[in-house]
């Protein structure tokens, strides 16, 4: 019994954190990011980078543990998330993809404020650029179905805090050293790099897009169809729980 506890542990660990990282990219991320706080010292940007993680945990857990419950009191559906988060990031990328991106690694003259870092850490550093509605939809179907019993419901809780801490550790880091990243890839490389994850990310904005559109119209198609639509179960794996069936998405 005890063995099956710590397999079913490592497996909802391994299931959020497959789930949740590609889809973050922190390492494709890491030029932009540092693109975006190229007027911060190394030590306010290294404070962002923190900040970001910080606000990517609490994001990514929040909508594990209540991201359901709070679309259910609102009436809101995965696809309408899917739908209006997916056209926000299309909106971030196309920015991206045709804005002047020079990121330098150069410490700046002046300091900025407080509340600039942390706002800016937020959004849209934070939202949309790390956790954006891919991720968040991502994450509020790992947490749909929570077992049943405060026995299995307690080690899926702690194995998704575990799961998000690890996405977040590796996006911490990804993004404190980003000016390491672009002084091997060269400003040559790191504009193309950008540019190429700027395309990337409007590639998977329109899939998100896609993705909601589609089960929304699955749902009118073929009504009772939109919980079991891929859109919602691509990312979902059920280990089974210990002691018999079920699991969580």
């Amino acid at each position: 019994m005890f063995l099956a506890r710590i397999h079913y542990f490592a497996d909802t660990v391994f299931v959020a954190v497959a789930a949740l990282l590609p889809i973050i990219n922190p390492f494709g991320g890491a030029p932009i990011f540092l693109a975006m706080t190229s007027g911060l010292t190394a030590a306010e940007r290294a404070r962002t980078a923190k900040l970001v993680a910080l606000n990517s945990f609490v994001l990514l857990l929040a909508s594990i543990l209540v991201g359901a419950y709070v679309l259910d009191f609102f009436g809101v559906s995965i696809p309408a998330v899917q739908v209006a988060g997916g056209a926000v990031v299309c909106a971030f990328a196309w920015s991206l993809l045709n804005g002047p991106i020079t990121p330098t690694v150069a410490a700046p003259t002046h300091s900025a404020s407080s509340d600039s870092i942390t706002q800016g850490a937020f959004y849209p550093i934070t939202m949309p650029l790390t956790v954006g509605p891919g991720s968040i939809s991502v994450a509020i179907t790992l947490g749909a179905n929570p077992p049943r019993g405060l026995r299995a419901l307690l080690p899926t809780i702690l194995a998704h805090f575990v799961g998000v801490l690890i996405t977040c550790i590796v996006v911490y880091f990804c993004y404190r050293y980003a000016d390491r990243l672009i002084r091997r890839l060269g400003k040559t490389g790191t504009n193309i790099m950008i540019r190429l994850t700027a395309f990337i990310l409007l590639a998977i904005g329109a899939q998100i897009v896609w993705n909601g559109a589609s089960a929304m119209l699955n749902g009118v198609l073929h009504p009772g169809a939109l919980a079991t639509h891929p859109a919602l179960t691509r990312f979902t794996a059920v280990p089974p729980t210990p002691g018999g069936p079920g699991g969580h998405a």
